[in-house]
């Protein structure tokens, strides 16, 4: 379920209005444009933007830009873009940071959205960038990354809820034997975790673990510092239980020193509008407090006002 709360027929006229009174003169008046922007779905979003463009002749997620700053800016810049294109724009800065691409944000997209959804990110990042994201990811990673990572993101998933026993059976075997051999890199790991349906491997997990005792993450989990094992780990967890996996990532941001800002804004901006309250049951059930009092604690000012609305806080 969603957290976001907003307001069945707000007026896009004005709340283009009270925003471009909020930005204009010296300073701005950052808890109107929280209260209005965190408090709307995307479809009236985009509709206060267009209203914004009409009256002021003004982009306002530019306006927004010069306006705000830190993570209260980058926040209001992702909701203000459509959902599709800000997934782009999120998928870009993960692999043009330098380095090793944050593979997380990745196999968040290409495991977790459906196959239907991450196609059109992909559409939008062509759109945007005017190169495939299969081009610019393997560009940007290499070895054993870049042949799990393009796997994943090139691929259609089946998203049926149909499931072949006997090949779960067969592929738990395949896996469990390249995992004893620490052949992690095997090409058949690779096949099986890119293009079978997400129902498909979790019978394949499942038959993995009862005829081996164990969790199949656990077994991977015998080089802690190799990233590559913690990268099919996260795949796994992702394909298999989406809101287990976010609630750890929001979890470990937090207990981050000064708290690990892109990601909150990532799980908390992303998931608004979709399934964050079951996030927030979660994190509470195994944390034993609030996710509304852990974020509270670990960020401050207008950034924590905005990650607050956002999380279902009325004022």
């Amino acid at each position: 379920m969603a957290t976001l709360v907003f307001p069945d027929h707000p007026s896009p006229v004005a709340d283009a209005e009270a925003i471009y009174n909020a930005c204009k003169g010296w300073g701005t008046h950052e808890k109107t444009v929280i209260g209005i922007i965190a408090h709307r779905n995307w479809t009236q979003r985009k509709l206060i933007k267009q209203a914004y463009h009409d009256q002021y002749q003004e982009d306002l997620i530019r306006r927004f830009e010069k306006e705000l700053s830190g993570g209260l800016e980058r926040a209001v810049y992702r909701l203000m873009l459509d959902p599709e294109d800000r997934d782009a724009v999120l998928l870009h800065v993960a692999i043009k940071q330098g380095g090793v691409p944050d593979y997380r944000v990745i196999i968040e997209q290409a495991c977790i959205y459906c196959p239907e959804e991450f196609l059109g990110v992909r559409r939008a990042y062509q759109a945007r960038y005017k190169r495939s994201f299969e081009e610019d990811l393997a560009q940007c990673s290499t070895a054993d990354f870049r042949r799990l990572l393009v796997a994943l993101v090139g691929v259609y998933r089946y998203s049926g809820s149909e499931i072949d026993a006997k090949l779960a059976q067969a592929e738990a075997e395949i896996l469990h034997n390249a995992i004893k051999k620490k052949e992690y890199n095997h090409e058949e790991i690779v096949r099986i975790l890119s293009t079978r349906s997400k129902a498909q491997l979790i019978a394949t997990f499942n038959r993995y673990k009862d005829e081996h005792g164990i969790a199949i993450t656990k077994d991977l989990k015998e080089d802690t510092g190799n990233q590559y094992l913690t990268a099919l780990r996260m795949t796994i967890r992702a394909m298999v239980d989406p809101q287990k996996y976010y609630e750890k990532l929001v979890r470990q941001a937090l207990t981050k020193t000064g708290a690990d800002e892109d990601d909150l804004i990532r799980v908390i901006v992303t998931r608004a509008e979709r399934d964050l309250r079951d996030i927030k049951d979660l994190y509470f059930k195994r944390n034993s407090v609030t996710l509304d009092q852990a974020v509270a604690k670990e960020t401050s000012g207008h950034f924590e006002a905005l990650l607050l609305a956002l999380l279902g806080k009325q004022e």
